[in-house]
């Protein structure tokens, strides 16, 4: 059951770090769409190298991320600290999750809607990869 739902949690950070690619190359309409505001939607639309850097150190952090589940798993050859690794991004998701209220006056352009779905997305993918990690404690 733990391979499973590590799985799944690998597998939902694997599609956040898609999505953050998609917005990149698709630019400022993507960012409109997942409510990252206006400033990075003109910024990203003006050729900035800014929105694309952020969005794209973000993708590839939710890639490793993705990858140390799938290692949890066993799905891919053992990763050195799995465990702990797992612990922390658990911690991380399920504080971002929570953490939104505090985190909206430091990014006035996201809009609602952004700081509601991407909370609740991280509070799921958190509960996931912490469920995972009791679940195969033993085995990683």
């Amino acid at each position: 059951m733990g391979e499973t739902i590590l799985t799944l949690a690998g597998a939902c950070s694997a599609l956040a770090a898609l999505a953050h690619v998609v917005c990149v190359i698709v630019g400022g309409p993507a960012y409109r769409l997942m409510g990252a505001g206006e400033r990075m939607a003109r910024a990203a639309e003006a050729g900035h190298w800014q929105p694309a850097a952020v969005t794209l150190a973000i993708a590839s952090l939710l890639g490793v991320w993705a990858l140390l589940a799938f290692s949890g798993a066993g799905l891919v050859p053992p990763i050195p600290f799995t465990r702990p690794a797992l612990v922390l991004i658990s911690a991380l998701y399920l504080a971002r999750g929570l953490a939104f209220p505090l985190l909206m006056p430091a990014f006035p352009e996201n809009s609602l809607r952004f700081w509601l779905v991407s909370s609740g997305i991280c509070l799921v993918m958190g509960g996931l990869h912490a469920w995972g990690v009791v679940l195969r404690w033993g085995e990683m």
